[in-house]
């Protein structure tokens, strides 16, 4: 099983550097957005109300995507282990974005290269922040900032869980896939102060990214051959209002030696300058050698998994060796 999870996770990153993502239209994570939006809308009166409606949404939402994909893979083993395996790295390479990430990263890091008004408009693509007034630096430091902290949302998240069940199930590991995108993209669409029915899906959230949020910050610090990194980054790891979005951004700003900056909301390695040019370029090398980092982890626990269950064969990993 363990041959068979490591094809399933290298085609599904092969998919995403050679493919990228698919145009939104076509994308299942919009088709699901959709239907967040739906079901974001006054269902009571109260605030109370609207928050014990958000319950339900966090708790059920999910499930959709999860059941898809679970469901497809499992209908697609039964006509052929080799389809369930490919149908598995159709659904994980769904729910990862590196290539994405890493190129409109580095369009807005080039683009403060002169071109200000084009890198306000590239970085809205990135952060929600208003960027009319950022700097030439502001607008770098929201680019790493972003490319950091969706290393975390756009591959570790989604590829742990599947590494950790699919030497026991793939079509359990693509369900749990899913169902952590499920929550991201709620997170993202309702997870707002102003929004109570979206209270208990940013919580969900938070639980959920707690785990991949450190991954990610570890193999920043391995990638930029710089293990104290990580412990230099404790000092501001708590700073930014997201319990776990800290982590890899400041990880990363004390790995560069930059001052990452949200205006007014927090700022991180404070001693630092902001990113110049050379910094956002190397900050956006770090982070794909650090998504590169995150393959070889779950790669590990594709194995340590496999060795405890003393998983050593299936059907689909004939086929990959034969």
């Amino acid at each position: 099983m363990a041959v068979t999870a490591l094809a399933v996770i290298g085609l599904a990153v092969s998919l995403d550097l050679l493919v990228g993502e698919p145009p939104t239209p076509a994308h299942p994570v919009a088709w699901f957005g959709r239907l967040v939006g739906a079901l974001d809308r006054d269902w009571s009166v109260t605030e109370r109300g609207q928050r014990l409606a958000g319950v339900g949404i966090a708790a059920l939402a999910p499930l959709v995507p999860a059941a898809v994909a679970g469901g497809a893979v499992l209908a697609a083993t039964a006509v052929h282990p080799l389809a369930g395996g490919v149908v598995a790295a159709i659904v994980l390479f769904l729910t990862i974005s590196i290539r994405s990430l890493l190129e409109l990263t580095g369009t807005v890091v080039a683009a403060t290269d002169g071109d200000l008004a084009d890198a306000r408009t590239q970085v809205r693509g990135l952060v929600g922040r208003d960027a009319s007034t950022l700097s030439a630096g502001e607008l770098r430091s929201a680019a790493v900032e972003s490319a950091a902290e969706n290393l975390a949302d756009g591959l570790v998240a989604t590829v742990l869980p599947f590494a950790v069940l699919a030497p026991v199930s793939l079509p359990a590991a693509a369900a749990a896939a899913a169902w952590v995108k499920g929550v991201n993209t709620l997170d993202s669409m309702l997870g707002y102060p102003s929004k109570p029915v979206g209270t208990a899906s940013a919580r969900l959230d938070d639980l959920v990214m707690f785990l991949p949020a450190r991954v990610s910050a570890i193999a920043i610090a391995i990638a930029a051959a710089d293990p104290l990194a990580l412990a230099r980054a404790r000092a501001w790891a708590q700073v930014p209002p997201s319990p776990n979005s800290g982590w890899p951004m400041a990880t990363l700003a004390c790995a560069l030696a930059i001052r990452l900056e949200k205006p007014g909301v927090y700022t991180l390695n404070p001693d630092a300058a902001l990113p110049t040019l050379a910094d956002g370029e190397r900050g956006v090398s770090l982070v794909g050698r650090a998504a590169g980092v995150s393959i070889v982890i779950a790669a590990g626990f594709v194995v340590f998994v496999s060795t405890g269950l003393g998983l050593e064969s299936s059907p689909l990993a004939e086929v990959f060796l034969t």
